[in-house]
C-alpha cells in the first residue's frame, strides 16, 4: 500500500510562523550581538523580529485557513512591516513562499519545500550586488541541502532540517569568505538570522511551544560593553490571556525594562503598556505568564511622522522629496530645503516599507524622489518603489550629508529627469564623517575599539578613535579636509547642548582657520556630530 502523502494546511503554516517569532524573542538580541562594528545600529535581530511580528499579526487576524491565501497575507505584512535590509530580505522570503503557495488549500511537503526555495531565489535576487559571506551565502547553502529532501516528499519536518544542517555548514564559512567577520570571531548576523527563522519554523511543525527564555549560551564572540545611556524608544503594548502572574509580581518584572508602565488586571487577563528600548526582552519575560495577544510595537523615536507640505491652492506637483530625517533638527533643515515629505528614522529606528507608502500617498505629486540617507534603510525605500513603480525614484543616499548636498540641487521647476542627474552628481561630491561613542569592543577598519571611546568616521570607516571628544573630533576634521575644502558643516545631535556645540565650533575654528566651519541643531540621536565637507 501507497503511504499517505504528507499534507501542510493553513494552521500548520500559522505555527510554523508564530514558531518562528518565539525563536527571535528568544535569539534577536544573541543575532545583534555579532554586529562588528561599534556604531549604534539599526541590528539585523531586531529588525528581523520586528519584522516577523508584522507577519504574527496580520496572520492573526487573517480570517482565511488555506495555505496559499495566508503566505500571501504574511508576505503582504512581511513587506508593509519590513525593517532593515534584513527585514528586506526576510519580506522577499516570504513572497517567494507565497509564490510557491499560490492557489493551494494545502500543501505537500515536497510543495512546501519548493516554496521555501522560492523564498530564498527571491531574497538573493532582492539585493543588486550580492556579497558572498553574508545571509544570501547562506541562504544558497539551505537551498541546496534540501533539494534532495524537496524532490524525495520527506516529511516537512525533515525537509526544514536537512535545510537548517546545509545553512549552518555555509555560516560556519561565512567568517573565511568575509575578513571582518573572522577578525571579529564571529559569523554574519544576517546568515544566523535565517538558521533562526527556519529553526522557529521548525518548531512550529512539531508542535514545540517552549517559553522563549534568553539564550545567549552560543559559541559567540560577545564584548564588554560601557552602559550607553539611550531613550526608550518603543511603544510596546500586549495583552496576556490567560495570565498566571499577578499585577505587582508583573510589575516587579517590567519595571526595570523601561518606563511609562501601564498594567490592567482582571479576571486571569493582564493588559501591558510599557516604553522600552527592548521590546523583545518584555515578550521574553511576558510570553512565561501566559499567551501573549494582540501585540503592537511602535517606534515612538521615528513616530512614524510624515510632515507633509503641499501647497495652498491644491495644485499637482511635477516633482517631491520625501527624505528620511533622524530628529527635528534634521527635519527642519530638509523641509527648508524643498522636502515635502519627511520619515522620520535611521539609525537603531530603521523605518518600515509602509512608512514610506504612507508618505507618497499622503503627497500631491506626479513623481517622487526619495532619500533613504542610511545604509540600512535603501532596501525598504527600494521596495517602495517597486510596490509603486515608475512615479517612485530611490537616491541610495547613505547618510545626512548627501540627502543635504541633493536638497540643495533640487529644483521643483526642473524636470523630474534633470533633477534626478543633478541632484545625484551633487551627492556624489559631498565628504561625509561622523562622531559617536562606541557602542562595543569591536575590531574594525584596522583597528581595535574599546567601548566607551569616541570614534571618528569617514565615509563609514572609522578612522579616529580617543578617550575624549576634542581630541577625537580634531583628528577626525583632519581626515576630512583636503587643500580644496571651504566649508565644514558641523550638525549637533541630541545629546550635545549648544553651549558645548558651539565650543567645539571654536575649538575646529582656531585650530582650522583656512576653513569655514558652520553650525547647525541637526537633533539626530546617538551621533554626537554629523559632519559634511565641501
Amino acid at each position: 500500500m501507497q503511504p499517505s502523502v504528507e499534507m501542510i494546511t493553513g494552521g500548520d503554516f500559522r505555527r510554523m510562523i508564530n514558531g518562528a517569532y518565539r525563536t527571535f524573542l528568544r535569539e534577536y538580541e544573541a543575532i545583534n550581538c555579532l554586529n562588528v562594528f561599534p556604531v549604534p545600529d539599526g541590528d539585523t535581530g531586531t529588525n528581523m523580529m520586528l519584522t516577523l511580528g508584522a507577519v504574527t499579526r496580520v496572520l492573526a487576524q487573517a480570517p482565511e485557513s488555506d495555505i496559499g491565501a495566508l503566505s500571501k497575507r504574511a508576505a503582504d505584512g512581511a513587506i508593509m512591516g519590513a525593517r532593515g535590509n534584513s527585514g528586506v530580505i526576510l519580506s522577499q522570503i516570504f513572497r517567494g513562499i507565497a509564490r510557491g503557495l499560490q492557489g493551494k488549500n494545502e500543501a505537500t511537503s515536497s510543495e512546501l519545500g519548493k516554496a521555501f526555495q522560492y523564498g530564498i531565489l527571491y531574497a538573493y535576487r532582492a539585493v543588486a550586488r550580492p556579497v558572498e559571506g553574508t545571509i544570501l551565502t547562506v541562504a544558497k547553502g539551505i537551498a541546496k541541502g534540501a533539494r534532495r529532501t524537496v524532490r524525495e516528499n520527506l516529511p516537512f519536518p525533515e525537509i526544514l532540517s536537512a535545510a537548517i544542517e546545509a545553512g549552518k555548514e555555509e555560516l560556519a564559512r561565512t567568517p573565511e569568505l568575509l575578513p571582518i567577520l573572522k577578525s571579529a570571531g564571529v559569523v554574519d548576523a544576517g546568515g544566523q538570522g535565517l538558521i533562526a527563522f527556519l529553526s522557529g519554523c521548525l518548531d512550529g511543525i512539531n508542535g514545540i511551544d517552549s517559553a522563549p527564555e534568553a539564550n545567549f549560551s552560543q559559541t559567540l564572540k560577545t564584548t564588554s560593553q560601557e552602559k550607553v545611556e539611550i531613550s526608550h524608544p518603543y511603544c510596546t503594548e500586549f495583552i496576556v490571556d490567560p495570565c498566571s502572574q499577578t499585577t505587582q509580581a508583573a510589575k516587579t518584572v517590567l519595571e526595570p525594562l523601561g518606563e511609562s508602565l501601564v498594567l490592567a488586571g482582571g479576571d486571569g487577563l493582564l493588559k501591558v503598556h510599557i516604553h522600552t528600548a527592548r521590546p523583545g526582552t518584555v515578550l521574553e519575560s511576558a510570553i512565561t505568564w501566559g499567551t501573549l495577544h494582540d501585540i503592537k510595537i511602535d517606534n515612538m523615536a521615528d513616530q512614524h511622522e510624515h510632515r507633509l507640505v503641499h501647497s495652498n491652492d491644491g495644485i499637482l506637483a511635477k516633482t517631491a522629496v520625501i527624505s528620511v530625517a533622524a530628529g527635528d533638527g534634521q527635519a527642519e533643515i530638509m523641509h527648508r530645503l524643498g522636502a515635502v515629505g519627511i520619515v522620520s528614522g535611521g539609525d537603531t529606528m530603521n523605518p518600515a516599507v509602509e512608512d514610506f507608502l504612507a508618505a507618497v500617498h499622503a503627497g500631491k505629486a506626479e513623481h517622487y524622489i526619495i532619500l533613504p540617507n542610511n545604509k540600512n534603510v535603501v532596501l525598504a525605500a527600494s521596495q517602495t518603489q517597486k510596490l509603486i513603480g515608475d512615479s517612485v525614484t530611490v537616491l541610495p543616499s547613505v547618510n545626512m550629508p548627501q540627502a543635504i548636498a541633493a536638497l540643495t540641487a533640487f529644483d521643483p521647476d526642473k524636470s523630474y529627469d534633470a533633477n534626478i542627474a543633478a541632484m545625484t552628481q551633487r551627492m556624489n561630491s559631498v565628504k561625509a564623517a561622523s562622531l559617536t561613542i562606541a557602542v562595543r569592543d569591536s575590531q574594525a577598519d584596522g583597528r581595535s575599539v574599546s567601548a566607551g571611546r569616541f570614534i571618528g568616521l569617514l565615509e563609514g570607516k572609522i578612522v579616529t578613535d580617543a578617550e575624549d571628544i576634542d581630541t577625537a573630533l580634531s583628528a577626525l576634521i583632519s581626515e576630512v579636509i583636503t587643500p580644496q575644502t571651504e566649508v565644514v558643516s558641523l550638525y549637533y545631535g541630541s545629546g550635545v547642548s549648544s553651549g558645548e556645540a558651539e565650543r567645539l565650533q571654536a575649538l575646529l575654528a582656531q585650530r582650522f582657520s583656512n576653513v569655514q566651519i558652520e553650525l547647525y541643531n541637526g537633533g539626530q540621536p546617538y551621533y554626537h556630530l554629523i559632519i559634511s565637507a565641501e
